[in-house]
């Protein structure tokens, strides 16, 4: 299932400018997500990939421009808040609590999206026991979906690699996310793996109905994968459109081959 046409965009970035001093780490930098799209964002190393992600995580923030999330200002929120604001996110290096079994490290994930205190926690009232009737649903639920359930009492920390990254990407989803950011989701994995993670991402736009921001350099699965692919180089967008017109694109070519190309 893509996008329709005229759908409204989830996410809209206008003029982003990053300055690190007198370095200039994006440059103009626009263009929309839009709702159960998925996007991917490429570019060569230092093209500003990663600078832009952050500012879309809420670690950074821009030294001009604007990003709307769902029509709210995403600037003015604090790093803290956006997992509760709908956005998910996973991270290049698997940074799960490696200590706890993948069922714990994913209702970690679904705190995001429940309300709690201190006192209401230890009082036990009836409206915490609710709240954690849901988390456990939750996390039952994507266990199954992403079929964790022979790991899912184990530590995370001794799980083969692949399965660390679906854990990571369950405990993302466990927010409920609308948009969730997969910040290079194939580093690490095999060519079999890679394949498996490309339906993955599929199924999480059709059946999950949410939108994906992939940042990836393993080429073959974000032209298979997206429906839109926005292009960096030194800060700024080369390119913006299909996977096939982005791949035909003369100045995309030079950036990743050379001139000669």
């Amino acid at each position: 299932m893509t996008r329709q046409a005229g759908s409204a965009p989830v996410i809209e970035i206008r003029g982003i400018y990053v300055r690190f001093g007198g370095i200039v780490a994006l440059d103009d930098v626009a263009f929309d997500i839009h709702d159960r799209e998925i996007l991917g964002l490429i570019g060569p190393n230092g093209a500003g990939k990663t600078t832009l992600f952050n500012c879309l995580s809420r670690l950074y923030t821009p030294t001009d421009g604007s990003i709307a999330f769902d029509g709210r200002s995403l600037l003015d929120m604090k790093p803290h808040h956006i997992a509760g604001a709908g956005i998910g996110r996973t991270f290049q290096n698997v940074a799960s609590f490696s200590n706890l079994s993948v069922r714990d490290n994913i209702r970690i994930g679904a705190h995001s999206d429940s309300r709690s205190d201190p006192l209401s926690d230890a009082l036990r009232l009836p409206w915490v026991r609710r709240e954690e009737r849901k988390i456990d649903e939750i996390t039952a639920d994507l266990i199954g979906w992403l079929d964790l359930a022979d790991v899912a009492e184990l530590p995370v920390g001794g799980l083969p690699f692949g399965t660390q990254k679906r854990v990571e990407l369950a405990r993302a989803l466990a927010g409920r996310p609308k948009l969730l950011l997969l910040d290079e989701p194939a580093g690490g994995l095999n060519h079999d793996e890679v394949g498996a993670l490309g339906d993955l991402i599929k199924r999480i736009r059709d059946e999950r109905e949410v939108t994906v921001l992939l940042v990836e350099h393993h080429m073959s699965l974000v032209m298979a994968v997206s429906d839109r692919v926005v292009v960096l180089n030194f800060g700024k967008k080369i390119a913006e459109g299909t996977p096939d017109e982005v791949q035909k694109d003369p100045e995309v070519i030079a950036a990743y081959l050379g001139d000669g190309a």
